[in-house]
């Protein structure tokens, strides 16, 4: 399926949760990350989400955020950039995604944690250069038609020696033409490691809870769509990642 056709797909998913899930009860769009099952802190109300916080704070700990600009490019539902607001301090945050009802159910939900939400496109960014001390990018970038757009658009707007953190999967034989296409975007690399085994490990064990709240969101005939979106054990996409056939990354880069 090409990235073209992916993309939309996923839009009209979006949308369809939007239309739902009206407890909320979807905010992380991602596959989640543990580590031999170690937790993190997390308030009681956050738990629920507690795989999928662990992966934006690994993501959030390649550097110190405490009091800094932060754009999140690709924010989905929310979830993780309210996390890092109310956990790691930073001063200003930001989150854009394409997608205008994902923004709609930010804005709504979020207001109090003092986060700006904007509908925006990954690869033409509208903010003036040099705006942010840092920039995320989690499990979003797999689905961008021109990934050399949107490199170039995160150093723009990275302030100089701005951070760029990024993780997301790809294809095994996808992978070195990243690395050319990171190479080639003048940022330096601080950190790259694979993580596939541990989001394998939160999938495993956070297939139960997935498979319970499938049927709260989507109708029976859509159950199958539902547990190969949330990537249950034994869909493709889990099966992918267990055959290493889907590596899941993370790096942290320095304009």
């Amino acid at each position: 399926m090409s990235k073209k056709i992916t993309s939309a797909f996923f839009r009209v998913l979006y949308w369809y949760i939007s239309k739902v899930d009206k407890n909320a009860d979807i905010t992380f769009m991602n596959y989640g990350y543990s580590n031999n099952g170690h937790e993190i802190h997390l308030e009681e109300k956050d738990k629920k989400n507690k795989y999928s916080a662990q992966l934006y704070n690994l993501v959030a700990s390649g550097i110190e955020l405490k009091g800094k600009n932060i754009l999140e490019v690709g924010c989905g539902r929310g979830g993780g950039l309210s996390y890092i607001k109310r956990y790691l301090s930073p001063n200003k945050v930001t989150g854009v995604d394409l997608d205008k009802t994902a923004i709609k159910f930010c804005k709504k939900h979020y207001e109090d944690d003092g986060i700006t939400f904007l509908q925006g496109n990954a690869e033409l960014l509208e903010f003036e250069n040099n705006s942010f001390d840092a920039l995320l990018n989690v499990e979003s970038s797999h689905r961008y038609s021109a990934m050399d757009k949107f490199l170039n658009e995160v150093h723009r707007v990275l302030k100089p020696e701005g951070h760029f953190l990024f993780a997301d999967f790809r294809h095994k034989v996808e992978l070195e033409n990243l690395h050319k296409q990171l190479k080639n975007s003048n940022f330096k690399l601080l950190s790259y490691n694979k993580i596939t085994s541990n989001v394998l490990e939160a999938l495993n064990l956070s297939t139960s809870e997935r498979e319970k709240l499938i049927p709260r969101v989507f109708p029976k005939f859509m159950h199958r769509i539902g547990k190969k979106f949330a990537a249950t054990v034994g869909t493709p996409t889990y099966n992918k990642f267990a055959s290493n056939e889907f590596e899941y990354f993370y790096f942290v880069l320095a304009k």
